[in-house]
């Protein structure tokens, strides 16, 4: 974690200029709130959009940056800054998951959420946790499918010449062919090669089959 790096955020609704002071307003004031942390290394992220939209581009940049760089400290003006509506908790959600404190400055510490709001956001929380648990069963039941039909785990593609397993760029049409040949749906394929390190869905491992076929028929 970097200890003396923080994030600022500042937002107005609309791209009138007028509304730039505003803007310069609160990337001061919360730059001073963050110096007063002992926050020394900020970096700051600004829009002149609505609320409602999360498709912001000083708010992705933000949230790419607090991941790539591990930030845990947020300085806002109040939580409307970060969006407004299901927007808002979206936001926080993803916040949340960073393990990031969000600092309010109308809250003169950190952002305080109702009851409604903390319960909703514990309840993504666990939404979330069971859909990942889900999916790493799904994965699993196809290995166990693939395995008792005489596929052979230890020769799986994501050892060859790739040990960390990065998101491959070609699909393996071959094993595609393979698997589906023991039996397997697509989107069992698709959660199988998810697991071996290919990054694909079920509609491409369905397109991709059907033009191997086509080819072998032509």
């Amino acid at each position: 974690m970097n200890q003396n790096k923080a994030v600022i955020y500042c937002r107005v609704s609309t791209d009138k200029s007028t509304q730039e002071t505003s803007l310069k307003r609160q990337q001061e004031e919360l730059t001073r709130y963050a110096l007063s942390h002992e926050f020394v290394d900020l970096q700051v992220f600004s829009d002149q959009q609505s609320g409602y939209e999360v498709d912001r581009d000083g708010l992705l940049d933000m949230l790419d940056y607090m991941k790539a760089y591990d930030i845990k400290a947020l300085f806002v003006q109040d939580e409307t800054r970060l969006g407004r509506g299901n927007a808002r908790m979206a936001v926080l959600h993803l916040i949340q998951k960073q393990e990031a404190t969000v600092y309010s400055l109308n809250d003169a510490g950190p952002l305080a959420l109702n009851e409604m709001d903390t319960m909703l956001l514990e309840i993504l929380a666990v939404v979330e946790e069971y859909q990942r648990r889900m999916h790493n069963a799904k994965i699993r039941r196809g290995m166990r499918r693939a395995v008792e039909n005489g596929y052979k785990p230890e020769k799986n593609l994501k050892n060859r010449g790739n040990q960390e397993g990065r998101e491959r760029k070609e699909v393996p049409i071959e094993e595609i062919v393979n698997l589906r040949q023991k039996g397997l749906t697509f989107l069992e394929i698709a959660n199988m090669l998810t697991g071996l390190g290919y990054q694909v869905s079920k509609a491409t491992v369905h397109r991709r089959y059907i033009e191997h076929i086509d080819r072998l028929e032509e």
